[in-house]
């Protein structure tokens, strides 16, 4: 049966937030990860789906399994000449790893930032059109009691004219 650990972190509310977050992500999986020994570490954070919705996604960022190495084999260097290694290996695979950790976690800190972004914009949009019809309704309404008003005052005018119209008819008869 393996440990579990779980660790929440705030939320990046900017492009500037997201390094800081990301080291301190790093400090505490390397914390943890001397303290209690894990084997595997996983990352789950939001991430952008159609109609700018956002889902939970879980990213697995280790163990180096033999997936993920197989896959590093298959990848097609861009030039002729790989590279070399120079010092001890053990330490630059290391920083290797630290840094494929880094821009990972980075790149779904990004992600989820765009998706929370996406989703607040779909929500003001959407705010706005039902604004958009509400204050058209709200004018229609206006303009229907307005003119009922106004329709109201022209038969009060017609029919006291028709009244001092039939008063001045019967007083020259009588």
């Amino acid at each position: 049966m393996g440990l579990s650990w779980r660790v929440k972190f705030s939320l990046p509310s900017s492009i500037g937030t997201i390094t800081p977050l990301v080291g301190q992500i790093l400090i505490e999986t390397n914390t943890q990860g001397i303290k209690n020994n894990f084997d595997e570490l996983y990352l789950i954070y939001n991430h952008i789906n159609e109609g700018a919705v956002y889902k939970p996604q879980t990213l697995h960022l280790l163990s180096l399994d033999e997936t993920w190495q197989n896959d590093l084999t298959q990848f097609h260097w861009p030039t002729g000449n790989l590279s070399e290694v120079i010092g001890v290996e053990i330490s630059i695979l290391k920083e290797l790893i630290r840094e494929y950790l880094f821009v990972t976690v980075f790149r779904a800190c990004v992600e989820f930032l765009a998706s929370e972004n996406a989703s607040r914009l779909s929500a003001m949009q959407r705010a706005e059109k039902n604004i958009e019809e509400l204050l058209k309704n709200l004018k229609n309404t206006f303009h229907r009691l307005r003119q009922g008003s106004i329709d109201e005052e022209l038969f009060d005018v017609i029919s006291g004219f028709e009244a001092l119209l039939e008063d001045s008819l019967t007083r020259t008869y009588v």
